[in-house]
């Protein structure tokens, strides 16, 4: 299992300032965030190949964003994130298979994004539609040799492979965000491998706390202060014959963030070390 981070790519300015104190830490992959469509450029493309041979990195998945809003809470949310709500599903359709696009220029396989509030009852009327939109985005990758893989979280484990399911092709995946499955209250994300485990090709380590209230997500921390068991994750995984990555996500910023994925990378080796040896 290979540890690496996630790295701001919304701005070419934050990926330049980024991507040496990466390899100045010692990694050799990451997950580029790739929030924001308008940088996905020619122009960008070189550049961006440059920097990853320039300093030794290989991106292990691209996450894949997408135009108009985003309110990361459970009443504005499921408004406004990923294919989910109606008025955005064409757009973020384009959007994804541009962006996967772009990604195959870059030589990255799975492409990840945040699908939405997928409706947990399958008999919404809302279900097949999206079900819909997403194959659609799937087939796109699919003539392009690449994955496409939901980041957990905002549905629960069962329903995402009710989607799984219904969309019906087979280069679909999990990019398993060890603390979205807390912070939106869904699951446990060591039993939620026994659900989606098979589907997993990538993960977000990141801790976290369950919500407190009926509006915002739960609280995000360091890694090994929250509610995540890394060891029984870990564990899990290699019981399902996981040997890829595992990407350290501190959704903070400055001199704090160095500092807690500097201790996350060693916290999560220890563990790799007992478990897999």
């Amino acid at each position: 299992m290979i540890i690496g981070v996630c790295l701001n790519y919304s701005s070419m300015e934050a990926f330049e300032r980024q991507i040496p104190v990466l390899a100045k830490e010692g990694f050799t992959t990451c997950q580029m965030l790739a929030s924001c469509p308008r940088i996905w450029t020619e122009e960008n493309l070189v550049r961006t190949k440059e920097l990853l041979d320039q300093y030794g990195i290989t991106p292990s998945a691209f996450w894949c964003g997408w135009d108009g809003p985003g309110i990361w809470n459970f009443y504005e949310g499921p408004l406004t994130i990923g294919v989910v709500p109606k008025e955005y599903r064409e757009m973020r359709v384009k959007n994804l298979c541009d962006g996967a696009d772009y990604a195959k220029r870059l030589g990255i396989t799975d492409v990840i994004t945040h699908m939405g509030f997928i409706p947990e009852d399958p008999n919404n009327p809302e279900f097949l539609p999206i079900c819909d939109a997403i194959r659609r985005v799937a087939k796109h990758l699919q003539a392009n040799g690449q994955y496409l893989l939901f980041e957990a979280g905002q549905e629960t484990p069962i329903t995402m492979v009710r989607c799984f399911e219904e969309v019906g092709t087979d280069n679909l995946g999990v990019n398993l965000d060890t603390a979205n499955l807390i912070l939106y209250g869904k699951a446990n994300p060591v039993d939620a491998l026994d659900v989606f485990g098979k589907y997993v090709r990538n993960l977000h380590a990141k801790d976290g706390f369950y919500p407190t209230n009926g509006r915002e997500l739960g609280l995000e921390t360091r890694i090994g202060d929250g509610k995540v068991d890394f060891r029984g994750v870990i564990s899990g995984l290699h019981k399902l014959g996981y040997d890829s990555h595992i990407t350290i996500e501190r959704e903070i910023s400055g001199d704090q963030q160095i500092a807690d994925i500097r201790y996350a990378k060693k916290y999560l080796q220890d563990i790799i070390d007992e478990v897999c040896k």
